[in-house]
C-alpha cells in the first residue's frame, strides 16, 4: 500500500525531473557513442556496481579500496572525459533554441517535418562536380550547436543553396573560395570562415589543412563537414571528429540526410 502511495504522489516536478535525467544521458550517450570513452563510461559503472555490492556484503577491505577510488574519481573522470566534458558544455551552451523543432527533433518520436531541410541532392552534385575537377571545397553543415562564432570570421550570407551557387563560391578565381562555408537549413550562413584545426590526430600526409580544419570544427562541435580535395579530387565526409567511410555517392547522400534528420 505504500508503494501504491508513493506512485500517487508522483507529481509534475518529479516527471520533470525524470525527463532531465533522461535528456543528460541521452546527451551523454551521443558524445560517448563509437568512441573509446564508452568503455571507459561502462568501466566506472563496473567499478561503482561493485562498490555497491561490497558495501552491502560488509566487505570493509575491498569497499574501502573502491570507496576510495570513488572519492578521486570526479577527477579521473574530468581529466579522462576532458574533451567529452568540453563539447557537452559546448552543446548546452550553443544550442540552436531559435530553431524551430529543433529541440523536439533529438527525439524521433517528437520529430516533425520542416520545410527547410538543406538540399544535400545539390550540395552533392555541386561536390562530385567539384572534385571532377580538383576543385577544393569545405562545408560545414550546422545542426544542433550554433556556429555563429565561428560565421563571424567569414563574410556573413543568406543565399539559398543551389548547385551553381555551391560551385560558384569554391570557383577558383571566386573571392569567396578561400575558407569553409556553413549551411544552415537550405542556407549558405557564411563563406570564408576559418575553422579550428586538429594537430592531435595523425591523417594521411595526402590531406590537407582542409581536412584537418573538417576534424576540428567536427570534434568541437556536432557540425558535420564535407571536403573536397584539391590534389586527389576525393570527397570526404566527417562526423564527431572522424572520417566516415562511405561505399559510393548515393550511400553518402544517405547518410548525410539521415545525420542531419
Amino acid at each position: 500500500m505504500e508503494i501504491f502511495d508513493d506512485l500517487l504522489k508522483f507529481s509534475i516536478v518529479d516527471i520533470i525531473d525524470v525527463f532531465l535525467v533522461a535528456l543528460l544521458l541521452y546527451y551523454v550517450y551521443k558524445l560517448v557513442k563509437g568512441t573509446v570513452a564508452i568503455n571507459i563510461f561502462i568501466g566506472i559503472i563496473i567499478i561503482y556496481l561493485v562498490w555497491l555490492l561490497t558495501n552491502f556484503l560488509n566487505m570493509e577491505l575491498l569497499s574501502s579500496i573502491f570507496g576510495g577510488f570513488m572519492k578521486v574519481g570526479i577527477i579521473a573522470l574530468i581529466v579522462v572525459f576532458q574533451p567529452e566534458i568540453r563539447k557537452f558544455l559546448l552543446m548546452v551552451g550553443s544550442t540552436n533554441f531559435s530553431k524551430r523543432g529543433k529541440i523536439f527533433k533529438q527525439f524521433k518520436f517528437l520529430k516533425t517535418e520542416t520545410s527547410d531541410e538543406t538540399n544535400v541532392d545539390a550540395i552533392l552534385k555541386a561536390c562530385i562536380k567539384m572534385a571532377n575537377s580538383k576543385t577544393g571545397a569545405l562545408i560545414v553543415f550546422e545542426r544542433n550547436n550554433n556556429l555563429d562564432f565561428l560565421s563571424t570570421t567569414g563574410d556573413e550570407m543568406n543565399i539559398k543553396v543551389t548547385q551553381p551557387i555551391i560551385e560558384s563560391i569554391f570557383f577558383k578565381n571566386s573571392p569567396l573560395h578561400d575558407g569553409a562555408i556553413i549551411v544552415s537549413n537550405n542556407i549558405v550562413k557564411a563563406t570564408r570562415v576559418i575553422l579550428p584545426l586538429n594537430n592531435e590526430k595523425a591523417i594521411p600526409k595526402r590531406f590537407g589543412l582542409r581536412h584537418r580544419a573538417a576534424i576540428g570544427v567536427t570534434e568541437k562541435t556536432d557540425a558535420l563537414a564535407l571536403a573536397v580535395s584539391e590534389e586527389t579530387g576525393t570527397i570526404s565526409y566527417f562526423k564527431d571528429g572522424e572520417f566516415v567511410v562511405f561505399e559510393d555517392n548515393n550511400q553518402l547522400n544517405l547518410m548525410i540526410k539521415k545525420d542531419l534528420a
